[in-house]
């Protein structure tokens, strides 16, 4: 009996060992740059080879915030963010565009280098996301875009007075685990639109498999009418004020941005087949609002940016 427990002991060990070795190349592979606590979050920037991230959770991360290619910086490694871009299928030369949330700046570079003549304003939350997208992600604001460091619903409701009319707004904005939850309401996205052009495009990064799925598709359905519904592991909502277009003008407007997006390994062949308009979630789930918006319902699952 002695015997073999000191067996079985042995084994143990030397499957530790080869666990061990075995992990250990795939740790060394990976470098940590950069770690701080800002007011908001923990921030991590990692290397691996030629890819380099942010995470706001390390060494296991529940999902990448941004990540870029030091060799081919223009390639957007995400499904999600070349997901983003279809906005510009249903407005390929936005004059106004509102990006909230910021990440590592890749969705900002890549339609600050596309449309060079577009008006873009930025509002990020964390003063050192912003601090570290410069730093380590090459992001560079040009002229024409404006960066502003403020809660993203902050902004919306100072910007309802101007009336800035944005052609298209995009909504990016995360913690480490979701949406925050003053800004997946009805009256939150009515005070988006109230800033919106009379046909200006919603696009909203969400989950797919999210518990709150039911609740998101009911809310944005009830402020912006239908929308389509690209989902892979993250879900992409696609509205425009005023409905949708039709196909063969969605189709004239993403050949105006095909040569772009191909630039960036993504175009047609992707994001087409994802335009849909399928109800799949159920119709009678409660609308978010102030008053009701219950975070537990929230499922975090891996995300990728």
């Amino acid at each position: 009996s002695s015997d073999l427990m000191k067996k079985f002991s042995l084994v143990l060990v030397a499957a530790a060992l080869a666990l061990g070795l075995a992990m250990a190349p795939a740790m060394a592979q990976q470098k940590l740059l950069h770690q701080e606590r800002s007011l908001y979050r923990n921030i991590y920037i990692t290397q691996t080879g030629d890819e380099r991230c942010m995470l706001f959770r390390y060494p296991v991360p529940l999902g990448r915030e941004s990540c870029i290619l030091l060799n081919d910086p223009q390639k957007l490694i995400f499904d999600y963010t070349q997901m983003m871009l279809s906005g510009l299928y249903l407005n390929p030369k936005p004059q106004k565009l509102l990006i909230i949330g910021e990440g590592g700046g890749t969705i900002p570079t890549a339609l600050q280098q596309m449309l060079p003549n577009t008006q873009i304003d930025l509002v990020e939350i964390d003063s050192a996301v912003d601090r570290v997208a410069k730093e380590y992600f090459n992001f560079k604001p040009g002229a024409k875009m404006r960066v502003t460091i403020a809660d993203g619903r902050v902004f919306v409701k100072r910007a309802i007075a101007q009336k800035p009319a944005y052609d298209i707004v995009m909504l990016d904005a995360f913690d480490a685990d979701y949406v925050p939850e003053h800004m997946l309401t009805r009256e939150f996205l009515e005070e988006v639109k109230s800033i919106m052009a009379p046909n200006g495009v919603i696009v909203a990064n969400t989950f797919s498999n999210s518990a709150l799925y039911d609740y998101e598709s009911v809310t944005y359905r009830a402020v912006f009418g239908p929308f389509f519904n690209l989902k892979l592991g993250n879900r992409i909502i696609l509205g425009r004020i005023g409905g949708l277009p039709a196909m063969n003008e969605i189709r004239a407007n993403a050949a105006q941005v095909e040569a772009e997006l191909k630039k960036r390994g993504t175009g047609t062949e992707f994001i087409l087949p994802l335009l849909s308009t399928q109800t799949d979630w159920d119709a009678t789930a409660r609308v978010l609002t102030d008053q009701y918006s219950p975070s537990n319902l929230l499922n975090a699952l891996p995300r990728q940016r």
